[in-house]
């Protein structure tokens, strides 16, 4: 690190300590849900590590951002709370902010682009924020809230670019070590950076050998390369969107460079497996940024086995229709579910005596696709697609061996 970027950096990090998270628990205390920290048997058998999962999917919003919002909502002047506040955010940092704002009857004005999904801009008016549609992306959006702050006096919060946004969401932190003191390892997801800034002050004041470790999506490298001092694009559709930033912050990037050991990047796969992981072992639904921590820890294996690891599941808004996606894709990643193409004859009886060897196999059909006209094959020819589902992948081989053995031409399809 060159001396001026040192220099940075200390400016940064005295900006937030560990007294400024201690304050901000006790400001915060009783308006948010201290969730539980838990271990997860077995998750820890998965992985090869002790894991201890922090259910930040339980806050009333069903995310950590309440707890950096409402912090910086009850250190605003009295002029500032009368005046309303502002943020641009079409996630969960616009709910924490117009629920709180709301309850301390502060005004709450969020600008989202006019493509926000409908969904996201109706929870945010339910829990009492004035939302604002401008431009077509989020650098739109919050080029327009800066431009009302100052036309209508308002205070701009920031949903991660600030220390006492920071400070509030390093109370996570606080619970865990206080809750499971033998943590020694933090694995965190990393969008603008405001989550893990405020763990890892907590981590080195606390518990100095403790390893901190960000976690971005590979398609969302921002903080990545921006602290590797690399270049590299962003973009394109992941799961977890609620780390999907661009732009990481300039503050926020400061004190991760002096605190956080390393930053790993993780596959939209692992997201998924994660996701579908949690729903299926902890019961628990997290959106993609809430399974980054985990998704790390399945990815990169070697790198923590035998660590006692604390994940934050900071967040559990996702779509349904995309959550019902995930589960099905996960189970088709694992053989559980299958689509056979199988060429067959155009005849009586032929989609009959391949039913037989389902029925032999005990493989379940879910659904039956027929493909008379857009197909190569000659015209007494067809191509049928079976969706089916079975216990496990070997159960699906023997089922397309024998079919193999009775002469039919099959493959299945796979997931890209």
């Amino acid at each position: 690190m060159n001396q001026t970027r040192a220099a940075a950096a200390e400016s940064a990090t005295q900006n937030l300590t560990i007294d400024d998270v201690r304050a901000a628990a006790k400001r915060i205390e009783g308006a948010v849900v201290r969730t539980p920290t838990m271990y997860s048997k077995t998750l820890s058998e998965i992985a090869g590590a002790d894991i201890w999962l922090k259910f930040e999917n339980l806050q009333f919003t069903a995310a950590y951002k309440e707890r950096g919002a409402l912090n910086a909502l009850l250190l605003l002047s009295p002029e500032q709370r009368e005046r309303g506040v502002i943020a641009a955010s079409a996630g969960n940092h616009s709910q924490g902010l117009s629920y709180h704002g709301t309850r301390l009857g502060v005004p709450v004005t969020i600008v989202m682009p006019r493509p926000t999904p409908t969904v996201k801009v109706m929870q945010t008016e339910s829990v009492g924020g004035n939302v604002v549609l401008e431009g077509e992306t989020f650098d739109e959006a919050y080029a327009h809230a800066r431009k009302l702050e100052k036309e209508l006096g308002l205070t701009f919060v920031h949903p991660f670019d600030d220390p006492h946004v920071a400070a509030g969401a390093g109370t996570t932190a606080l619970e865990m070590l206080e809750d499971a003191p033998e943590i020694d390892c933090f694995v965190t997801p990393i969008g603008g950076g405001g989550l893990i800034s405020g763990m890892s002050t907590v981590a080195r004041a606390l518990k100095p050998d403790i390893q901190v470790v960000g976690v971005q999506a590979a398609l969302f490298p921002s903080m990545y390369a921006k602290v590797k001092g690399e270049q590299r694009d962003c973009g394109g559709d992941t799961l977890a969107e609620g780390i999907a930033v661009k732009a990481p912050g300039a503050f926020t990037s400061q004190v991760i460079a002096e605190r956080v050991d390393d930053i790993l990047l993780v596959s939209e796969e692992s997201l998924e497996k994660a996701v579908s992981l949690l729903l299926q072992i902890e019961k628990t639904v997290v959106e993609g940024a809430g399974s980054a921590g985990l998704a790390a820890v399945l990815e990169h294996r070697e790198r923590f086995a035998g660590r006692k690891i604390g994940l934050v599941l900071c967040g559990g808004n996702i779509d349904t229709r995309l959550l019902a996606n995930v589960l099905l894709r996960d189970l088709a990643r694992s053989g559980r579910l299958a689509r056979l193409r199988i060429t067959l004859q155009d005849r009586p009886g032929a989609l009959y005596r391949v039913m037989r060897e389902f029925e032999a196999h005990n493989v379940n059909i879910i659904e039956i696709y027929h493909q008379r006209i857009f197909t190569s094959l000659p015209a007494k020819g067809l191509i049928t697609d079976i969706e089916c589902e079975a216990r496990d992948r070997e159960q699906i081989d023997a089922l397309v061996e024998a079919l193999r053995g009775k002469g039919y031409s099959v493959s299945q399809v796979e997931l890209a």
